[in-house]
């Protein structure tokens, strides 16, 4: 109930006219506890005396945001929408600073065009001091044409978005606004009539003398007026031919110098170009060795697997031909020979066959014995002796 718009009050620009805070701020300043305690049950009788209170003004501060007095009682006035003639003596109001601010920012978010220029524009005129809250929560100093100018010109102040208004000019041109009258007009005008005054007095005073020197005129000064004219006139060709003699002379410096300094322009430009020719040689250089280098490399490489690949190779057939030379040598039946000189080789094999037989016994000259040997053998017995 106590945030409820009085039901007697007519909508803004086609809406309520708390809606013309946003819902943000609306809900934070219903929250606020200046709200709950100051602002509850205020008229438009009472609300001159809390607005006579005031010591700064501003929209929201700190960390949560929280509103100022001053944005509490705007939001109080756009509840319970007091008379115009009440808002206009807030705005006329010379003794209260803030009871003069705060009736000018309700009539900027609720008056029409006409109103606002009329009533706002006299208000350039006060260059009191005034304090306002940042958002950061520091204070800053500012004075009354300053809030003013900004209501006036600027689609947002105090945290909130001020309704759009037309501009003087066009106002003006439908003829619905008067121009402009400044307060300082008429000093401007004497301050006009004053130069013009001077301005006549001194070319009376000029025709004046004119006329005395015209009037007092003699043959002798004529010459001596033609004389000084005629020396003058040499003098000035003087002046002007030693001009234009430096002239040329400075124009010749200067292109001498430009010369110069296009020469040492072409120096630095090849120079340059050179450098980077010379780079360019020596990065090409550098891969054409890096290619060489990875070339050797590859083919070193190539090699090195080759010549490993033929060792295996070799390798392997040699211990396959030796496998193959063993397993020939245990299956082969061949007799043997006793006689020739190839029997050179096979004598360390007779002589461990010899060995192999004479430990196992089987050889004995008694057959009987042999065998039993034999036997012995087969059990993986001791043979007989």
């Amino acid at each position: 109930m106590a945030n409820r718009t009085d039901p007697a009050a007519k909508s803004i620009r086609g809406t309520n006219p708390q809606n013309l805070v946003e819902k943000i701020l609306r809900s934070k300043i219903y929250q606020n506890t200046y709200w709950k305690e100051q602002c509850f049950g205020l008229t438009a009788e009472t609300l001159v005396d809390k607005a006579m209170e005031l010591d700064h003004l501003g929209g929201t501060h700190g960390g949560n945001r929280k509103p100022t007095p001053f944005m509490c009682l705007v939001m109080k006035m756009l509840q319970i929408q007091p008379e115009k003639e009440i808002v206009i003596e807030f705005i006329k109001n010379d003794d209260y600073k803030y009871v003069r601010i705060l009736g000018a920012f309700y009539l900027r978010l609720t008056g029409t065009d006409v109103d606002v220029y009329r009533y706002l524009e006299p208000l350039y005129n006060d260059y009191r001091k005034l304090r306002q809250k940042l958002p950061e929560g520091r204070f800053s100093l500012t004075h009354v044409d300053e809030v003013i100018d900004e209501l006036l010109t600027k689609d947002y102040s105090c945290d909130i978005a001020l309704p759009r208004i037309k501009k003087r000019w066009t106002l003006e041109s439908i003829g619905t606004l008067e121009p402009r009258q400044s307060v300082l007009e008429d000093d401007f005008e004497e301050e006009e009539e004053k130069e013009e005054n001077d301005q006549l007095d001194n070319f009376e005073d000029g025709a004046r003398e004119k006329q005395d020197y015209y009037r007092g005129r003699s043959p002798v000064r004529e010459r001596d007026r033609d004389r000084r004219r005629d020396r003058d006139r040499y003098r000035d060709r003087d002046y002007d031919r030693d001009y234009d003699r430096d002239r040329g002379r400075g124009r010749e410096r200067d292109r001498d110098r430009e010369r110069d300094r296009d020469r040492d322009r072409d120096r630095d430009r090849y120079r340059l170009r050179d450098e980077k020719e010379y780079g360019r040689d020596r990065e090409r250089e550098r891969e054409w060795e890096g290619r060489e280098r990875e070339r050797r490399d590859r083919d070193r490489g190539r090699r090195r697997s080759h010549s490993r690949s033929r060792s295996r190779s070799r390798d392997r057939k040699d211990h396959e031909s030796g496998e193959h030379r063993k397993r020939h040598a245990r299956s082969s039946t061949s007799p043997r020979r006793r006689d020739g000189p190839e029997d050179t080789r096979e004598e360390p094999k007779k002589k461990k066959v010899r060995k192999e037989k004479k430990d196992d016994g089987t050889d004995h000259p008694d057959p009987e014995i042999a065998a039993a040997n034999k036997l012995r053998a087969s059990l993986g017995l001791k043979p007989l002796k």
